[in-house]
């Protein structure tokens, strides 16, 4: 779209999950998503609520949250609510004061109403934004990554309901993957759910570099790099990745292990410290970084519990590094087993390691994998420009309802 054209139409982003300085890596897709947003010409209102810090202890950081900056295209605004502890007991009443502070927030900040309101979760974003959407009579567009519908039984009951008054009120429910779109169903009628992909863009990963990437980063032309991205959790598997690396007997293997937040990271740099395989754990590094190591690469390791469609496989298929996850919620949607990685069950070390080993004694199959992945993903469309489009159709539908 020019750069001079007039916006489509004006919405609302609410984000809880959203980066900012103190947490500049936290759910980056939301940020690519909002920002394509913007880019394919939306005039888009931007809020993360921000839990108010204490004094001391791990949550303390928060009090550094700035009241608003700049993220791409947009301006973010961190409006303060009580995130109460523990979520277990209490998680209703985070949901309470972020819908209170929303409601005053927004047209104190804004020119409202807007056109619609998109939010990037369920539970909080959404719910926190019902009363601005009811007291200016603004449809909601909720989409949604898992956690909020998946773990909806573990939820206290208050919480759960306060979950269905949302997506009674939604226009539309969004999901990631359509393993998704099915447990969504559950809560909200077939026609109110939509599957909406996220994505990547191949033109930021510099393929066409990659022996030269590997030379900048020290790696030996011999070695077969692994790399791991995510959180350092049980959840992701982190332990069944350690007691596979354990089993491997070969010397040409580094793993690259690039985390951010997540209780077992020191757990696991440690484990990573006992190996005689060369390992390096990276803490919270820039996404400019992350995609170097992609492109250099070679078998992104995802062995995660549970998943929806995991943005750092995108950025794999983006980079040609071929796949080695599980067969969880959305992946076997991503990864073409057998052809454009490989897919094991969860929790399965022995299973992982037998696979790792597999795919490292065929170089040049594994170089055939990623540009079948990298195929994949332009066949599919699954890039952020494709994403933002999808949103703007479902965006002008409910308006226009």
């Amino acid at each position: 779209m020019p750069a001079d054209a007039p916006p489509d139409y004006r919405a609302l982003a609410v984000a809880a999950e959203h980066p900012s300085h103190v947490h500049p890596v936290r759910t980056p897709f939301n940020h690519r998503s909002l920002d394509a947003l913007c880019e394919a010409g939306v005039d888009l209102d931007v809020v993360s609520p921000s839990p108010i810090a204490p004094p001391v202890g791990p949550y303390s950081e928060y009090r550094h949250v700035p009241r608003t900056e700049r993220w791409g295209r947009y301006r973010v605004h961190y409006p303060r609510y009580l995130y109460a502890l523990p979520k277990s007991r209490f998680y209703q009443v985070s949901g309470n004061s972020m819908r209170r502070r929303l409601a005053a927030f927004v047209p104190e900040t804004f020119e409202t109403p807007h056109d619609v309101v998109h939010t990037c979760g369920v539970y909080l974003d959404s719910y926190g934004a019902l009363d601005y959407c009811r007291d200016h009579d603004v449809p909601l567009v909720a989409m949604t990554h898992a956690g909020d519908l998946r773990n909806y039984d573990a939820f206290n009951d208050d919480v759960q309901a306060k979950i269905r008054e949302t997506i009674d009120y939604a226009s539309r429910v969004l999901t990631v993957s359509d393993e998704l779109a099915g447990v969504a169903r559950r809560f909200a009628p077939e026609a109110k759910v939509e599957t909406v992909p996220i994505g990547e863009d191949p033109s930021k990963f510099p393929t066409d570099r990659r022996d030269a990437i590997r030379r900048e980063l020290g790696l030996d032309p011999d070695t077969e790099v692994l790399l791991y991205v995510g959180r350092f959790e049980e959840a992701k598997g982190v332990r069944e990745l350690v007691a596979a690396l354990h089993e491997l007997d070969r010397t040409d293997v580094f793993l690259a292990a690039i985390g951010h937040d997540g209780d077992l990271r020191w757990w696991f740099v440690n484990e990573l410290g006992e190996m005689d395989h060369g390992t390096h754990a990276f803490w919270r590094l820039d996404p400019v970084a992350v995609r170097r190591w992609h492109v250099a690469a070679d078998l992104l390791v995802h062995p995660s519990h549970t998943e929806a469609r995991p943005t750092v496989m995108y950025e794999a298929m983006a980079a040609k590094t071929p796949i080695l996850g599980t067969t969880v919620g959305g992946v076997p949607e991503m990864v073409a087993d057998g052809e454009t990685g490989i897919l094991v069950p969860p929790r399965d070390a022995d299973a992982l390691a037998d696979a790792i080993d597999a795919l490292l004694d065929s170089p040049e199959g594994l170089r055939a994998m990623g540009e079948r992945g990298h195929e994949r993903l332009l066949a599919n469309d699954w890039t952020w420009e494709r994403h933002a489009d999808r949103l703007r159709e479902i965006h002008r539908a409910v308006i226009g309802e």
